[in-house]
């Protein structure tokens, strides 16, 4: 692709940000990536976006994997798109299980100037449209937005005691277990919404991505897999304190607690142990290690516990085998993995759809860079439906009234923005 840059100052970069939010509207596929500024998430720029398809690949399974490495051998060079949850039911919302598209434009922030780059429009026109938008993101009108739970209280109490039960038996150690939010016959506006959760809750893999008539609405905290190089490493999130921003000394005790935490600890290391499994599938022998174990990180909610493992990976596999290898992660599923599978099939109320799934890209070197999608909400216009979910990481020494509120709370954040907006 060609490019030019344009150097900004960091507060007309974040005009220009908004101003690009604005112009995007009129695209019926993009996908926008925010790093928000996390410097600790060896971030490759500040935001991306990757508007418009030249070409692009649907598919319907994951048994149909193998043709979207088919169509980035036919088309290389930059691939945006996400693979959903893996599941046998139909998603409510109506993503495919995975889509990707070659972009007609890409426009990235990366220190002190904004790239665009395209093959197919002109550079300097692409410029001067998103200069000529608006620097405010104004809401369009709302309708019917009445939440409901698929799960009641009591329904989620049974289940955690049944899957308690499983994990006694020994079918399973740990499981995420999620309840699914929803609403119906109602009318959002997904652009004002992803500006105010950004402005809540500003997360280094936030995502704001639509495919048509469907919107991904994303402030996650978590990276899945990020490749550079012969270098593989993941990021898993287990382990949740909550901030308490006005009380500084409340607060340092809350994150010295998640350290501390024999439960969260536990949970953490069976996840790691989890995904070095994954990795060792496509890393050298004996080149996946834990490069940081129980790091405790500050989010504007939460204080969240992430490893890191690394590993190097055979240059020879394509990037839809290691993807494949380690999916879905194991933050949202459990140990071990393929039992856990069958147990959320079969226990959550609703599939998760792109829910606990991944967006991401792929550079034309090989590189690439997945997050996993929570603290999220998704829409489809055309279905007027909306659907969020929370859950939490359940093992035999959980309490099942913690963990209930524990989904409510994390499911208050998303829908005190509906309320609002």
């Amino acid at each position: 692709m060609q490019y030019i840059d344009i150097t900004l100052s960091f507060e007309e970069k974040n005009t220009y940000k908004i101003k690009m939010l604005n112009w995007i509207k009129k695209f019926n596929i993009f996908c926008f990536l925010d790093n928000n500024e996390y410097e600790h998430t060896d971030p490759s720029f500040e935001w991306v976006a990757a508007v418009g398809a030249t070409n692009s690949i649907s598919i319907n399974s994951f048994s149909d994997i193998q043709k979207i490495s088919d169509f980035h051998l036919a088309y290389p060079g930059w691939l945006f798109g996400h693979f959903n949850y893996p599941s046998q039911q139909k998603d409510y919302i109506d993503f495919p299980a995975a889509f990707f598209y070659k972009p007609q434009m890409i426009i990235r922030s990366v220190g002190n100037s904004i790239q665009i780059s395209s093959d197919t429009f002109s550079l300097h026109s692409i410029h001067d449209e998103i200069n000529a938008q608006s620097s405010e993101i104004i809401a369009e009108q709302k309708k019917n937005i009445s939440v409901q739970c698929r799960t009641s209280k009591e329904e989620y109490l049974e289940t955690i005691s049944h899957l308690k039960k499983h994990i006694q038996r020994g079918d399973c150690y740990e499981i995420n277990y999620c309840i699914d939010f929803f609403a119906e016959n109602t009318s959002i506006d997904p652009y004002y919404l992803f500006h105010c959760l950004s402005a809540i809750s500003p997360n280094p893999f936030s995502a704001f991505y639509r495919l048509e008539d469907k919107y991904c609405i994303c402030a996650s905290p978590e990276r899945f897999l990020k490749k550079t190089g012969n270098t593989l490493y993941s990021q898993p999130i287990k382990g949740t304190a909550k901030r308490i921003p006005a009380d500084t000394a409340a607060d340092q005790k809350s994150k010295e607690h998640l350290f501390e935490s024999h439960k969260e600890r536990a949970e953490n290391v069976m996840v790691v142990d989890l995904v070095r499994n994954d990795m060792s599938r496509v890393c050298k022998p004996g080149s996946v290690f834990v490069n940081e174990l129980f790091g405790i990180y500050s989010f504007p909610q939460v204080h969240q516990m992430i490893s890191t493992i690394q590993g190097t990976v055979d240059e020879n596999i394509p990037w839809v085998k290691i993807i494949e290898a380690c999916y879905p992660m194991g933050s949202m599923t459990g140990a071990p993995k393929i039992k856990v599978l069958e147990l959320i099939e079969k226990y959550e109320s609703a599939p998760r759809g792109l829910f606990s799934g991944t967006i991401g890209y792929v550079t034309p070197d090989g590189n690439f860079d997945f997050n996993v999608v929570i603290r999220s909400m998704f829409y489809n216009n055309s279905l007027q439906r909306l659907s969020f979910k929370a859950g939490s990481g359940i093992t035999f020494n959980s309490n099942a009234e913690q963990e209930y509120d524990e989904c409510m709370a994390k499911a208050s954040a998303l829908m005190k923005i509906l309320s609002e907006n």
